[in-house]
């Protein structure tokens, strides 16, 4: 990852999970009347995209947009109709993300399967199919400073001339239908030639992760790495219970071991997965087959992969009987990595090393893409 409103001056909605960060004291929306600011940057088509090369389009709408940002994500597929139903218009739409990934903390990621670096935004466009293209600032943030982009998603309409006429946010409706079309109402006022009604209105949606914020960022890592981790016996009794999931949280349960070369390696990305999805209804719970005498060899373990989650080691020889507690689809293997819904209901499962971009859409489908 909200303002009092003025009359024609931006206010700002950001998403919860961002902790207040100034924009940069310059930073100013660009004013109505002025003309396009030219960029040249980098989209997940493998190709530049500058300026000039819209010039034949009777209108250009920018939108300054991410992969993380819930807001954001709630737009795509509006964004999407706007560029087909406008396209045969004369209208061109060009959306960019102004982020520089490695100001993105973790806990900000709650909504999200995937980042903000340029790789991501190449997964998130190729999987969501956009047919517009999609460029990345987040190098120099240049482009976002020159537009004023305070927020993803802020849009920007250009007439023919490359004047600005509207700038403000996409609609007012975000996960509910919305009352007022406000980028539609000012494309179509750009190609009918008459003044947008409206030209300006607020933004809502995740501040611009502006380069300056990698400190707060690299900051919450070392105080992540300093949380305690513990572990403790689990009976077949506590598995059963667990199994049964009686909380509202859906739960990530790893089975892995010390001796288990995959297990051990997938460990920092359950990790992540953790600090991303836990300020949310999530939890994630390990459980060790190391023998119950080697408590300290799987404690060392989980302190050198900073496992600040619920652990425990089996304290039973029974591992048929431990399977029918936990699933009774698994296989045997380890690593072993299940998702429990609230009441119980495995929702995910998967026997081997996980594939982690795979577990993290399985969780987001549950928690939820936006607010």
């Amino acid at each position: 990852m909200k303002s009092t409103l003025v009359p024609l001056v931006l206010g700002l909605l950001t998403c919860s999970g961002a902790r207040a960060v100034a924009d940069p004291p310059d930073l100013k929306p660009l004013a109505i009347g002025a003309s396009a600011p030219d960029f040249n940057l980098p989209g997940v088509d493998g190709k530049n995209h500058a300026l000039k090369d819209y010039a034949d389009a009777k209108a250009l709408v920018v939108v300054f947009t991410c992969n993380h940002c819930p807001t954001a994500q709630a737009y795509e597929a509006r964004m999407e109709k706007l560029y087909e139903d406008y396209k045969a218009k004369g209208a061109a739409v060009v959306a960019i993300s102004p982020n520089d990934p490695k100001a993105v903390r973790l806990d900000e990621l709650g909504y999200t399967d995937l980042g903000d670096s340029f790789e991501d935004m190449k997964i998130r466009a190729r999987d969501h199919k956009y047919s517009y293209p999609y460029l990345f600032d987040g190098e120099t943030q240049a482009v976002a400073r020159a537009y004023g982009a305070l927020a993803t998603p802020h849009v920007f309409v250009f007439d023919a001339d490359r004047k600005l006429r509207y700038h403000g946010r996409f609609d007012d409706g975000e996960v509910k239908p919305p009352k007022s079309h406000d980028t539609i109402a000012a494309v179509d006022a750009v190609l009918a030639g008459t003044p947008v009604a409206t030209p300006i209105t607020r933004v809502f949606g995740c501040s611009t992760k502006w380069a300056d914020k990698q400190a707060d960022a690299a900051k919450s890592l070392a105080k992540w790495d300093a949380e305690p981790v513990t572990i403790e016996p689990i009976e077949l009794d506590g598995v059963a219970k667990l199994a049964k999931n009686e909380t509202d949280k859906f739960t990530v349960v790893n089975v892995w071991a010390t001796w288990c070369g995959p297990c051990v390696q997938e460990l920092p990305e359950l990790v992540t997965m953790n600090r991303m999805y836990r300020g949310r209804n999530f939890r994630l719970v390990t459980i060790s087959l190391d023998d119950p005498a080697k408590k300290a060899e799987a404690l060392a373990m989980l302190k050198d992969k900073h496992v600040a989650a619920t652990n425990y080691i089996l304290n039973s020889p029974d591992r048929d009987a431990f399977a029918e507690a936990l699933d009774a689809k698994w296989p045997g293997p380890v690593p072993y990595t299940i998702i429990l819904a609230p009441g119980g209901e495995v929702v995910y499962r998967h026997s081997g090393g996980i594939d982690p971009l795979e577990v993290r859409r399985a969780i987001v489908a549950k928690l939820g893409r936006t607010y």
